[in-house]
């Protein structure tokens, strides 16, 4: 059974009209939107990340929404139509699963490099031909530094291991000791960024979600320092204060 998105492009449709449409949504353009699209993404990988099905489901909606909403202001330029991109995303997957529609065998190990050989193949033509062109601008900084390293590994442009990515931190480190002007400074704590990222990568770890991780962490038990000391948090001594961090620290273990 085929989903009808029609009512959903008939609604945007109506949303954009010029005479009978809602203000705000005809004032809008790609660049206004793209924040929300941005923010809806986000908020289905929340609703997944707490395991709230429905949730999941409003937010799929709500992103879908965007989708229309892009595709409906790239039908009043006579460019492309929501048809368009689902049509489009269809003869993608199609070509880049070939081992599901061609009959090509190729295991889970494979697949991910299958894909982006056919990725650079779709590329070939583009003006673009460099091996890190395609990586979005607006990905979040850690995932777009991994997607980028991944790239120019592929090149042979990496480390033989991981001891040379240890040691480009230890380097990078040193260099922001001995920077001054806060331009330089920030300067090499993104150099030091970018080689904590690599590191990562070395030991297979997704550095965005490590950090999420490590975020998600910090929160829980500084909240429960909170909780642990009440209205007196603020005004305790930082020895007290590393005190009931140790202390939910020692909660988490047991």
């Amino acid at each position: 059974m085929h989903s009808d998105i029609t009512p959903l492009t008939d609604i945007m449709a109506r949303l954009r009209d010029r005479d009978t449409g809602c203000p705000w949504d005809i004032e809008q353009n790609f660049a206004s939107i793209a924040p929300y699209t941005i923010e809806e993404a986000y908020e289905v990988a929340d609703a997944i990340e707490r395991n709230d099905l429905d949730a999941l489901k409003d937010e799929l909606g709500d992103l879908l929404l965007q989708v229309a909403f892009h595709s409906q202001m790239a039908s009043e330029l006579g460019v492309f139509d929501m048809q368009d991109v689902v049509n489009g995303i269809c003869d993608k997957m199609v070509r880049r699963h070939p081992h599901v529609f061609a009959g090509i065998t190729a295991n889970s190990h494979e697949v991910p490099d299958n894909w982006e050989t056919i990725k650079a193949a779709e590329r070939s033509g583009d003006e673009d031909n460099s091996a890190l062109a395609g990586v979005a601008l607006a990905l979040p900084a850690l995932l777009r530094a991994q997607k980028i390293q991944k790239r120019a590994a592929r090149t042979g442009f990496d480390w033989p291991d991981q001891s040379g990515a240890r040691e480009k931190i230890i380097e990078e480190l040193e260099e922001v000791k001995e920077a001054t002007l806060i331009a330089h400074v920030t300067e090499e704590i993104g150099d030091l960024l970018f080689a904590v990222v690599n590191f990562a990568r070395f030991h297979k770890v997704d550095a965005e979600f490590a950090l999420k991780q490590a975020s998600a962490k910090f929160e829980r038990r500084f909240r429960d320092m909170e909780m642990s000391a009440g209205d007196a948090f603020a005004g305790l001594s930082l020895d007290e204060k590393e005190a009931l961090w140790q202390q939910a620290k020692s909660k988490e273990k047991t």
